[in-house]
């Protein structure tokens, strides 16, 4: 037995359609009549969800150094392990990338043990790719107890078995992919399979099931930014729905709003954030047209402003052009107030000047309240959904 979907009631209903609706616009603003800032938004997205699925479990990085990983480069701050654990998951979390679209794709325990192990294969003491031996305890080490109890092993089988079988069950279909996606997380992370990373492989099922669901491109379905920035609530939700044990009696309503609320609040943060960067990447141009620069140091710029530190190794594969000419674009971008040089040879970085800080801070909308999506929409949401950045 596995914890049942609840029953959508009208509000849950309306905040689906809601969510729904910001996903159209973000998908519009993101997939139609493409503009080179759409790779800024798509590592961002991507980067920003690895680093947020790690964060919860300690492994903290800056967003700069999770897009150096992602891409395969050694990131200037972050310590040995936590770099192995992010690297571990933006490969997994690739893997559901590909995933989305594989005509040939279906959930199965292969597919389970393949994730995990791609997550925790830096450290064999924690079985990755195998079973949990053993019992397990989840210990909130903030309230400084155990709060969790994970069902025997001897259990493991036939409950995973179970889940794939709902995973891959026709009639699930008819279920919001929201709400799938929302239960699958709850299941696997109650379920606690593994020995270590089941909130990462919970996360990232929960993404793939979205995913496949194919409402969104994949690096903007998650809300792995969103639980990174909010896991205390995360933490209490599953505390209050786990209730100490394995108990997939109890009724898992509380978990599926928190998840709807995520969602709502995840792409409304994504559709601003892509309304800023496309008037951040306007404002660029203008600069390197003012200073005579090639049109790609845009790239380079355009992460600076944001507030990440730009390298010679990160700008060139972005830009397509050769370690020489990535020199010198940094350096003409430095002799015109654009950058800022720190460090020294192999460690040397760039950072945004005061100037591109100025052009950074003209391109923020402004943070509003925490909105409900289980209460009246306001006007501003409302046409938020309507247009999304389409006049972009």
């Amino acid at each position: 037995m596995l914890f049942k979907t609840p029953d959508l009631d009208a509000d849950e209903r309306r905040a689906v359609e809601r969510i729904l609706a910001l996903k159209e616009s973000l998908s519009y603003a993101v997939g139609t009549s493409p503009r080179r800032w759409q790779g800024l938004l798509r590592r961002s997205a991507l980067a920003r969800a690895v680093r947020g699925s790690n964060s919860i479990e300690g492994y903290t990085v800056e967003v700069d150094d999770a897009i150096a990983v992602a891409e395969g480069k050694q990131p200037l701050d972050a310590n040995q392990e936590a770099v192995l654990a992010v690297r571990g998951y933006q490969t997994a979390m690739t893997y559901v990338l590909q995933l989305a679209s594989d005509p040939h794709f279906t959930y199965s325990e292969a597919l389970l043990r393949s994730l995990h192990f791609m997550m925790i294969q830096h450290d064999l003491t924690k079985h990755p790719g195998l079973w949990r031996p053993g019992p397990i305890y989840v210990r909130d080490d903030e309230k400084n107890e155990v709060v969790y109890e994970g069902p025997n092993a001897d259990m493991l089988p036939s409950l995973v078995n179970e889940l794939i079988a709902t995973l891959n069950a026709a009639h699930e279909a008819a279920v919001p992919a929201l709400v799938r996606a929302a239960m699958a997380h709850l299941n696997l992370v109650m379920i606690h399979p593994f020995s270590d990373g089941n909130g990462r492989m919970a996360r990232c099922l929960q993404t793939l099931v979205l995913a496949r669901a194919g409402t969104l491109a994949p690096q903007f379905s998650s809300i792995e930014e969103y639980l990174g920035e909010n896991t205390r609530a995360y933490y209490d939700v599953l505390t209050l729905v786990g209730a100490g044990s394995w108990h997939p009696e109890r009724d898992a309503k509380e978990w599926l709003r928190f998840c709807l609320t995520a969602h709502f609040r995840q792409a409304t943060k994504l559709l601003r954030r892509a309304r800023e960067i496309d008037k951040l990447w306007d404002m660029l141009e203008e600069e390197i047209r003012k200073y005579g620069l090639p049109e790609r140091v845009l790239y380079a710029l355009s992460d600076a402003a944001m507030g990440w530190r730009v390298r010679n190794a990160t700008y060139r594969p972005v830009a397509e052009i050769s370690d020489q000419l990535a020199g010198r674009d940094l350096k003409l971008a430095v002799s015109a107030g654009l950058l800022i040089p720190k460090g020294e040879r192999r460690g040397r970085y760039y950072e945004r000047s005061d100037r591109l800080k100025q052009i950074r801070d003209q391109t923020r909308e402004p943070r509003s309240a925490l909105d409900d999506p289980f209460g009246p929409p306001p006007p501003s949401l409302i046409q938020l959904a309507l247009t999304g950045i389409a006049s972009a």
